[in-house]
């Protein structure tokens, strides 16, 4: 009887977390593209400035690994086909790919 109360409440939770991963305010989604990402975080209801939704969409050499890591690098933001995040991230001072 026991066994069966978590595995529900197991369930709950794991489901409560996958939803809020589809939320803007929870960061970059495996499957967002750096432009798709920053658009996102940009027009989200916190309407994030371009510095704060960069930090949030860049990643870094260590793929997001706290532990362990050694001087990690952020990757260069992949703004290919939006030239408005471009000129904010030449405005900002992002290093990004074109």
């Amino acid at each position: 009887m026991k066994r069966k109360n978590w595995a529900g409440l197991g369930m709950i939770a794991c489901g409560a977390v996958l939803l809020t991963g589809c939320s803007s305010e929870m960061g970059r989604r495996p499957w967002d593209s750096d432009v798709s990402c920053l658009r996102a975080q940009m027009g989200a209801d916190l309407k994030l400035s371009f510095p704060l939704a960069a930090n949030t969409c860049q990643r870094m050499t260590d793929h997001g690994v706290v532990i362990g890591s050694k001087n990690p690098q952020p990757i260069p933001l992949n703004l290919r086909g939006a030239p408005d995040l471009q000129k904010l991230a030449d405005q900002y001072g992002y290093s990004y790919r074109q």
